[in-house]
């Protein structure tokens, strides 16, 4: 029964459309500021098209400097495509916990009338993907310059930029390949940009969510079962250094849940795991205690709660959402006192990031030395289900990009303690009250296993 499955997974991968890839075309970039530094450069040098999908484009200093950019080459060559999609509900509110202020819509459309660009086609187009923020939102990524990829989680703001001393810490790629970005941007205009429910937010006339709620849901529907990467020159898999792009939404027939999946049962000595936020679907925990149960190494490298972008100071006044870390925190010291001997026998390590006020936002997975996931893809029952994500799987049979990928992992890794005891991490009793009483709220009222699959 195990080896039919073991089977049906390898078949799964070897059943990808692969673009085959040169070494010289893949760079890992190791810091935001290394990330800002491209997308500058990048945006200057572009010639034909940038189309960027992220979950957000925050006005904010780094937002403003890149728009600039943006704007300052559209002047220069008016015949530039240039698409920006973000989250439609994001970009239409305030940051949690802010005051009520003008939106990032609001500033698209200030912004375009200061570069008095009103007559050209819109560049800021939000994607509903679905009624409301809190059922899915755009969770896509990648920046595509010309024939150039930039693929990050990191959406554009001070923080992911570092446009001062905090920064919130991200994974970097950058693959030049004309191929994946035809069919990133392929994917974009195919089934992204359904006008019907996708609208500008650039304008001032935008339609109310309930307006559009019908459209939303078949949006929602037809990018959950057709939407897929189309791929020109896509070769069979190989012994060859190649990449495959995936896209998933909804609980079924999502690929890149089932690719996520099969790697982990591919795994022959190794897997590393990095999610900031600790709370992995079901399915994933399941196949994690199948490969620790056969003596296979596990590391996961999680955010301290600390390094949470929703955290809040004890000395700060609480809000609800200032609960989150804890519940993962709770998670994380659930999940290691059961595999305690796992982690005492050296089959499972934990490591926790922490670097000063600085948030940890990185997400991945590495399969032995031949497997490398590029994802938005928390890894947790939101993405699963909810979310629109997609990914990049990386398949290096030969370890081409070893060297890269070492450094990246030792990057990562600066600034992690290791688990030893998973009394190490505090318990409810030693929490700050406000979140004690939320906390245990939460579960007189059954609350947090909801709270848990939506967030």
């Amino acid at each position: 029964m195990l080896i039919n499955k073991l089977k049906r997974t390898e078949q799964n991968l070897k059943n990808l459309p692969f673009l085959p890839l040169e070494k010289e075309q893949v760079e890992f970039l190791f810091s935001p500021a290394e990330f800002k530094t491209q997308i500058i450069e990048l945006i200057r040098n572009a010639q034909k098209r940038i189309y960027v999908t992220a979950l957000y484009w925050q006005k904010d200093e780094a937002g403003q400097e890149i728009l600039d950019e943006i704007y300052r080459i559209k002047q220069e060559q008016p015949d530039l495509d240039i698409k920006i999609l973000v989250d439609w509900h994001r970009g239409q509110r305030n940051l949690l916990g802010a005051e009520k202020s003008a939106t990032n819509a609001d500033w698209y459309v200030e912004q375009r009338q200061t570069y008095q660009l009103s007559e050209d086609p819109n560049m800021f187009f939000g994607v509903p993907i679905n009624t409301r923020e809190v059922f899915g939102v755009l969770h896509i990524k990648g920046f595509i310059f010309d024939d150039t990829v930039l693929y990050s989680g990191a959406s554009i703001n001070n923080v992911y930029l570092q446009q001062e001393d905090k920064y919130r810490y991200d994974r970097y790629q950058k693959i030049t390949n004309a191929a994946l970005a035809d069919s990133m941007v392929n994917f974009i205009n195919d089934y992204l940009l359904d006008l019907s429910a996708v609208h500008p937010l650039d304008v001032a006339n935008r339609p109310r969510t309930k307006e559009i709620r019908s459209a939303i849901r078949a949006y929602r529907k037809n990018l959950a079962n057709h939407a897929e990467y189309s791929i020109e020159g896509a070769v069979d898999f190989s012994d060859i250094l190649s990449v495959s792009p995936l896209f998933g939404l909804g609980a079924s027939g999502n690929e890149l849940n089932q690719i996520i999946e099969d790697l982990f049962l591919q795994v022959q000595e190794s897997l590393v795991i990095c999610t900031p936020y600790f709370n992995f679907p079901r399915t994933l925990q399941n196949k994690i205690a199948t490969l620790l149960e056969a003596g296979k190494k596990i590391e996961i490298i999680v955010g301290d709660k600390v390094a949470n972008d929703f955290y809040i100071p004890p000395e700060q006044p609480f809000k609800m959402a200032g609960a989150l870390p804890y519940l993962y925190e709770s998670n994380l010291r659930h999940f290691c006192e059961k595999f305690q001997q796992d982690i005492e026998q050296g089959r499972l390590t934990i490591r926790l990031w922490k670097d000063g006020d600085n948030t940890y936002h990185l997400k991945g997975v590495w399969v032995d030395s031949h497997y490398i996931l590029l994802t938005g893809n928390n890894l947790n029952p939101r993405a699963w289900r909810l979310d629109a994500e997609n990914g990049l799987l990386i398949h290096d049979p030969k370890q081409e990009l070893r060297d890269q990928v070492e450094k990246e992992l030792n990057h990562i890794r600066q600034h992690t303690s290791v688990l030893s005891h998973y009394s190490e991490l505090e318990e409810l009793s030693q929490y700050p009250e406000p979140v004690q009483k939320l906390l245990k709220k939460f579960a007189r009222i059954k609350a947090d296993k909801l709270v848990k699959m939506i967030l």
